[in-house]
C-alpha cells in the first residue's frame, strides 16, 4: 500500500520512553487511516473498561494517507481517546498543518500512554520524541502556547495546545491548533489529565510516495475546481453561519434548552446580518479551496474582538440560551476559544441552567450568579467561571449537563439535553426522523459530523418507510466514516456525482489498493463498527442508544418509533436486536483478525 508509512510513535509519559510500532498492512487497507486507524490504535492499546482519567487511557493522533497529496481539503487529523463526558470513544477532528508536519516525521499516528511526572509538553523531531517541563506555560490560552513553542522550536513547528479548560480538567475541553479546536467528547482533558500541555512537532522529512503521482496530480485538479463550484457556494460566501435563520423558518433552530425549534430574534443573529454589518474576514483551512472560515468582529462599546464563528457555535452561545445580541455570542465565542472548550457542550450545560433557574430548581453559588435566558452578561460571567472552574458553579457545569443534573437531581435530568452525555448540536429532531435516529445511534454520542441524516429529512425521503430510512441513515455515517479517514472535508460531499465510485479512484490512485465503490463503503461500515466495539468493551447498552424525552412526542417522532427505528437500523447493520456485534459480521466485514475481543458467538 502507497501513501503510509506502516509505523506510529507509541510514547509512555511517566517514562519518557518512545517506541516504533508497526500498523499492520491489513489494518491500513481494511480502514484506510485517519479515523479509522485512530480507533483501531485506541482498541489496541486501551484496556478494557478503561476511566477516561486512567493514565491507561490512550490518547491517539492519526493522520491519512490523502494527507500531503495536494488532494484539496485532505489536511486534518483524527483523535481518539476514552471520552471523560460519555465514558465511550472520543472521536474528533480537526483541520491543521499539524497533519502536514506529522506526516514528514516518518509516522502515520502518535499513541500517547501514561502521565507525566509533571507538568510537560511532548515534543517529537523526525524520529526524536522528549519531554519539556511546561511550567511557564501554565495557564496560558491555546494560541499564546503555540507562538511560545514555535519561537523556540522554529516556525516550522506546529503545536497541539490546551487552555486553562483543558488543565482544569472541564470535561469538554478541547485540542487546539492553528485556531481550530478539536472539542467534542472532551479530549482536551484528557491531556490535562496527563499533566500535557501541548504536542509540538517538527518533520522534515518526505511524504510517503504515492501509486500514480501523475494521476493523483490530475485528480487533484479536477476536485479542486468543483470545489470553487455551486455546491460550496454557501461556505465560500457565509460559512455555515447562513443556516440559523433558514432553520429558525423551519422549526429546527434548538432554542432555550430546546423548548421550541424557532428563535424570535433570529434575523439579528442571522450570518446574513453578520456578514453584512460584522464580517472581518474570510481565511482556509489548510490546503483548502473552499475557505468557509469567516471571521467576525464586535462592534459594542467593549474591547473589540475578532471571531472565527460557525453555526454550531452561533446556535450554541445565541439561541440556544436566548441571547439576541450577536456581541454578546461573538465574546462568547473568544472566551470558549480562549478557555480551550467545546462551544456546543458549553452552550448546551449552560442552557440546562439556565432553566434550572427558570423552573425555580437552586444551582449551587449565589443566586445573583446564576445565568437566565437571554442574559448576556450572565452567560459570559458563567463561561468564566466554567472555564476556570471558579466557585461551586464552575464546578459544577465543568462537569457537563448530564453529571450536574446527577448532582443536582429535582427532575433537572428531564431537560439536560444530551445523548450518552455528549451535548446535542443544533438540529431540533422532533420532526427530523434520519435526524432523530442518527443522534441516538452515533456512537460518540448526539453528533451531526458523524452523520449527514439530517440531508434526508430535507429531501424528498423525509417520509420514506421505517427500513429506507434507517438505511439511509447506516449509509450517511458510512461516508461520513471514510471522508474522516481518507480525509477529505464533509463540505465536499456534494461535490461528487456518485462518492463512493469517484472516492474509490482517488484511494486507487493515491494508495493502489484494488478499491470500488462497494469496498470503499465497506470500510465505512468497518470504522463505524470499530467504534462501536470500543463502546461494547466500555459497557454500552441498547439503552444508551436514546434521545431525552422533551424530543419526542405529539407533533413528532415518538418513542415507540424510534425504538422501531434503532432495531431496524441494528439489522442494516447486520447486528442483534439489543445492538451486540456477533462474530459472524466481524468474519464479514473482514475485522476478527484485527481485534482482541470476544464478540457474542464466537
Amino acid at each position: 500500500m502507497h501513501a503510509v508509512h506502516g509505523k506510529a510513535l507509541v510514547i509512555d509519559l511517566s517514562t519518557g520512553q518512545a517506541e516504533p510500532f508497526p500498523i499492520p498492512q491489513e489494518v491500513s487497507s481494511l480502514l484506510l487511516g485517519g479515523a479509522g486507524l485512530a480507533t483501531w490504535l485506541l482498541l489496541h492499546f486501551a484496556p478494557p473498561q478503561v476511566d477516561p482519567w486512567a493514565p491507561e487511557n490512550p490518547f491517539v493522533i492519526a493522520t491519512g494517507p490523502f494527507i500531503g497529496t495536494g488532494i484539496t481539503t485532505s489536511c486534518k487529523l483524527a483523535i481518539a481517546t476514552t471520552s471523560p463526558q460519555t465514558g465511550f470513544i472520543a472521536d474528533s477532528l480537526t483541520s491543521s498543518y499539524l497533519a502536514l508536519v506529522l506526516r514528514r516525521t516518518g509516522f502515520d499516528a502518535l499513541v500517547v500512554l501514561g502521565q507525566a511526572p509533571r507538568w510537560s509538553v511532548l515534543v517529537v523531531e523526525n524520529h526524536r520524541a522528549y519531554l519539556r517541563p511546561a511550567d511557564d506555560l501554565l495557564g496560558h490560552d491555546p494560541e499564546a502556547t503555540a507562538a511560545a513553542l514555535r519561537a523556540e522550536l522554529g516556525r516550522d513547528a506546529r503545536v497541539a495546545a490546551i487552555g486553562r479548560a483543558g488543565e482544569r480538567l472541564v470535561r469538554y475541553a478541547a485540542v487546539v491548533n492553528d485556531g481550530r479546536l478539536a472539542g467534542r467528547t472532551g479530549p482536551g482533558a484528557v491531556l490535562g489529565a496527563k499533566r500535557l500541555k501541548a504536542i509540538a512537532v517538527r518533520g522534515t522529512g518526505r511524504f510517503p510516495p504515492v501509486a500514480d503521482p501523475a494521476g493523483v496530480a490530475a485528480a487533484a485538479r479536477r476536485l479542486a475546481a468543483r470545489s470553487l463550484g455551486p455546491e460550496t457556494a454557501k461556505y465560500r460566501e457565509l460559512g455555515t453561519v447562513a443556516n440559523l435563520a433558514f432553520f429558525s423558518r423551519l422549526g429546527v433552530l434548538p432554542t432555550r434548552n430546546f423548548q421550541t425549534g424557532s428563535f424570535p430574534a433570529a434575523e439579528a443573529l442571522a450570518g446574513e446580518h453578520l456578514a453584512l454589518h460584522q464580517r472581518a474576514d474570510r481565511q482556509a483551512c489548510a490546503a483548502c479551496t473552499v475557505g468557509c472560515e469567516h471571521h467576525f468582529r464586535t462592534t459594542d462599546a467593549g474591547p473589540e474582538v475578532t471571531v472565527r464563528l460557525e453555526y454550531e457555535t452561533l446556535f450554541a452561545l445565541g439561541s440556544l440560551c436566548g441571547i439576541e445580541d450577536p456581541n454578546v455570542v461573538l465574546r462568547a465565542a473568544a472566551l470558549c476559544d480562549h478557555y480551550g472548550m467545546d462551544a456546543i457542550s458549553a452552550g448546551g450545560t449552560i442552557a440546562w441552567a439556565m432553566e434550572c433557574v427558570e423552573r425555580g430548581v437552586p444551582l449551587p453559588g449565589d443566586p445573583a450568579e446564576w445565568p437566565r435566558f437571554g442574559d448576556g452578561t450572565s452567560l459570559l460571567r458563567t463561561l468564566e467561571s466554567i472555564g476556570e472552574r471558579r466557585g461551586p458553579l464552575g464546578e459544577l457545569l465543568a462537569e457537563g449537563s448530564r453529571r450536574a443534573a446527577e448532582i443536582v437531581g429535582q427532575g433537572s435530568h428531564e431537560w439536560a439535553m444530551h445523548v450518552k452525555g455528549l451535548e446535542l448540536p443544533g438540529y431540533h429532531p422532533k420532526n427530523l426522523r434520519a435526524m432523530a435516529l442518527g443522534f441516538a445511534v452515533t456512537p460518540r454520542g448526539a453528533c451531526h459530523n458523524r452523520t449527514s441524516a439530517y440531508e434526508v429529512d430535507f429531501s424528498e425521503h423525509a417520509g420514506d418507510p421505517v427500513e429506507q430510512l434507517a438505511c439511509a441513515t447506516a449509509r450517511s455515517e458510512d461516508r461520513s466514516a471514510v471522508l474522516d479517514a481518507l480525509p477529505i472535508c464533509k463540505f465536499l460531499r456534494h461535490c461528487f456525482d456518485d462518492f463512493f465510485a469517484e472516492a474509490a479512484e482517488l484511494v486507487r490512485l493515491v494508495t493502489g489498493l484494488p478499491v470500488d465503490a462497494d469496498k470503499l463503503q465497506r470500510a465505512g461500515e468497518r470504522i463505524v463498527t470499530l467504534k462501536k466495539l470500543f463502546n461494547l468493551r466500555q459497557g454500552w447498552t441498547r439503552a444508551d442508544d436514546t434521545l431525552p424525552d422533551r424530543l419526542l412526542g405529539p407533533g413528532g417522532i415518538d418513542r415507540a418509533e424510534l425504538e422501531t427505528l434503532i432495531t431496524a437500523y441494528y439489522r442494516i447493520r447486520g447486528w442483534t436486536p439489543d445492538g451486540q456485534v456477533p462474530a459472524t459480521r466481524l468474519h464479514e466485514l473482514g475485522l476478527a483478525s484485527l481485534l482482541v475481543y470476544a464478540p457474542i458467538g464466537s
